[in-house]
């Protein structure tokens, strides 16, 4: 994660999160790295379905058509933060932690995305363990996508 703070301070770019499952998780993990506020321009964590719409800007059409845990609504959530906060980037989460599926979605589906200024990238999990297990598994992936992301644009 030193290394993603690091491309972005040197890029002058920032960052900003959506999460559902993660509960904040992903804010922490960041702000746990000195030097963070440089590239940090916060997050929102919308675990109500209604406030990834209100909040996060995820069409509400969307989220009656799909849901709230889909690829697409990942995608969604990753942009609309990236833009509502005001980032080069945006990171989101959004899955069902367990132990009992959520309407009809079994549980430790995960989707995690990260929306750049030219692409967006969504990656679904499959995570097994307990609800610790699946939501840290969670902000594990994010962070990775959005390193890999990251970078990728930097080429």
């Amino acid at each position: 994660m030193l290394g993603l703070v690091a491309r972005l301070k040197e890029r002058g770019e920032t960052l900003a999160t959506a999460e559902s499952l993660t509960g904040g998780l992903v804010g922490a993990a960041l702000t746990d790295v000195p030097g963070v506020s440089a590239v940090y321009r916060g997050g929102v964590v919308v675990y109500a379905t209604d406030l990834k719409a209100t909040l996060a800007g995820v069409p509400a059409d969307l989220l009656a058509d799909v849901g709230p845990v889909h690829p697409d609504t990942a995608a969604a959530l990753a942009t609309g933060v990236r833009e509502r906060l005001g980032a080069t980037y945006g990171l989101a989460t959004t899955g069902v932690a367990g132990p009992d599926p959520q309407a009809g979605v079994e549980a430790g589906t995960v989707y995690v995305a990260a929306a750049g200024p030219s692409t967006v990238r969504v990656r679904k999990l499959a995570l097994s363990g307990d609800r610790a297990a699946v939501r840290q598994g969670s902000v594990q992936a994010v962070l990775e996508l959005a390193a890999d992301l990251v970078a990728e644009e930097l080429a």
